[in-house]
């Protein structure tokens, strides 16, 4: 695999010479390896019209003209490496659902996946007969599919129509479940299709929409819903700091003093216990052990034995039966009516 890869970035290297020398005028060579980004950052027209003591149209009028000839020839079969290369973007396009981000295309062909090698992998495709190329905007990531029956207005509805079905499901879910939502009858194809949105993101084989922290959270503290939501019961703040650094999260360099900052402040996080926190959308409510225990007396409407207070209190609070029975037996407001039987004082 590894011998595969070096070729493969090789050839990639000979491409881009072997095509920029078919081009005839010095000046056109530089505009398209300029303008592509070939072999240093991309410029804009105005930076090339400068350097080139030519007009922002006339740049561009010569960019057209060039990449035109060379899609042409390529058509035509006059560039055999074009050939070569387009043989080899398919056959791995194949595998993944006939569509990807140029950046996973560039990590897999080449063996240094630098954003130059990702602009001469984009530049490539571009003159390729048989593919696609989508170019990055707001909504898309620069990337390329095999075109068969597609044009780009095609592809964006397809996937549009996997937002779509995301939005409808409500939360972040398998693709398996994702394509049958979306009427595709391959799992794989829905993936490669969400993956060059930039309105939806992954995380633990789950995909969703980008504002959703399940999938994509933006700071600690969506980290730690994240881990919760996850785990599905209560965790120490130990225990949180720990999962994160094992995470796959970008960023998990946080400190235990942060996270237990943050799980005090969002109102998402309900202490629970000495340092134990649980999600408040699982029923949990803010209070101290003897705010719960008033709570359960005032819901119950009748007076209650203690061992029922305690069992009623610990669904909702992890702490030994001692602090309970301390707490009921020690505060004012609960009142001992029969044999360790308690209710509300007026």
């Amino acid at each position: 695999m590894a011998e595969q890869t070096t070729t493969a970035k090789l050839q990639t290297e000979e491409l881009i010479a072997d095509i920029l020398g078919t081009i005839e005028r010095e000046r056109e060579r530089e505009i398209v390896a300029r303008r592509f980004g070939l072999f240093d950052r991309k410029e804009t027209l105005e930076q090339i019209g400068e350097l080139l003591g030519i007009t922002r149209e006339r740049v561009r009028q010569l960019e057209k003209s060039v990449v035109t000839r060379l899609k042409t020839a390529a058509e035509q079969q006059s560039l055999p490496q074009v050939e070569q290369f387009q043989a080899d973007v398919t056959a791995y396009l194949e595998t993944v659902g006939n569509v990807a981000r140029v950046s996973s295309l560039t990590a897999e062909l080449v063996e240094d996946a630098s954003r130059i090698e990702q602009a001469r992998v984009s530049f490539l495709s571009q003159l390729c007969p048989d593919l696609l190329v989508l170019t990055e905007d707001d909504h898309f990531y620069n990337s390329v599919a095999i075109k068969g029956n597609l044009d780009e207005k095609k592809l964006k509805a397809a996937v549009a129509n996997v937002i779509e079905a995301i939005k409808k499901l409500g939360e972040p879910k398998s693709i398996a479940a994702i394509a049958a939502a979306a009427d595709i009858a391959d799992a794989k194809q829905a993936e490669a299709l969400a993956s060059t949105s930039k309105q939806l993101a992954t995380l633990n084989d789950r995909w969703g929409l980008m504002k959703w922290p399940m999938v994509n959270p933006k700071n600690i503290r969506d980290k730690i819903y994240v881990i919760l939501k996850e785990k599905g019961t209560h965790m120490h703040f130990n225990e949180i700091a720990e999962a994160i650094k094992d995470s796959d999260f970008k960023r998990k360099d946080v400190t235990t003093q942060a996270i237990h900052n943050e799980l005090i402040k969002d109102k998402r996080f309900v202490l629970i216990g000495r340092g134990i926190y649980a999600l408040k959308e699982w029923g949990y409510k803010k209070g101290t052990v003897s705010d719960i225990i008033s709570e359960v007396l005032r819901d119950a409407g009748e007076p209650l034995h203690r061992d029922e207070i305690v069992k009623r209190v610990l669904k909702s609070r992890f702490v030994k039966e001692t602090t309970i029975l301390l707490n009921l037996q020690g505060k004012p407001q609960f009142k001992r009516v029969a044999k360790a039987t308690y209710e509300l004082a007026e």
